[in-house]
């Protein structure tokens, strides 16, 4: 039976679709130390769950998450595929050995936020907060004009 997590308004939600459990025990430390709530999934069938039922800050993925082909993980698909207004709240970070760290034009071509070798994973914390950073800054005047726009007229 999976224990029951409460997700208040004030948490930082963070999933890992990570196989490696060197990989994730290092992932779910650097992101704890960063304020984050941390959920592991182990299936595709669990990341869509969770994805759907919770609005999470940060997506740290392998590419080759749950035994996948990196040319045809199904995590990544599916998160590829979803109208953005159902991701948008996410920064969405791939890790694997067939990407240069933090390659924009990389990230771009797989519909993520940033891709990380695993050459640089000793730099973790630091890209996670830089990816975050930037999405934050980039997605500012949309979340600015979406609350305006649901704000009550004084």
């Amino acid at each position: 039976m999976e224990e029951l997590d409460i997700i208040g308004p004030s948490d930082q939600p963070a999933i890992l679709a990570i196989n490696s459990p060197a990989l994730a025990a290092t992932a779910r430390t650097t992101l704890s130390d960063m304020g984050y709530k941390v959920h592991i999934v182990d299936s595709h069938e669990a990341f869509a769950q969770r994805f759907n039922q919770i609005n999470y800050q940060v997506v740290l993925m392998e590419e080759t998450f749950a035994g996948s082909d990196f040319l045809d993980n199904a995590t990544l698909r599916y998160l590829q595929n979803l109208p953005m207004n159902q991701r948008r709240h996410a920064a969405i970070i791939l890790i694997g050995s067939s990407y240069e760290t933090l390659n924009t034009m990389q990230a771009f071509a797989l519909s993520v936020h940033c891709v990380i070798n695993y050459s640089e994973l000793s730099m973790l914390p630091e890209l996670i907060q830089k990816t975050v950073a930037e999405n934050d800054l980039f997605l500012t005047s949309f979340r600015e004009a979406q609350r305006r726009l649901w704000q009550k007229p004084a």
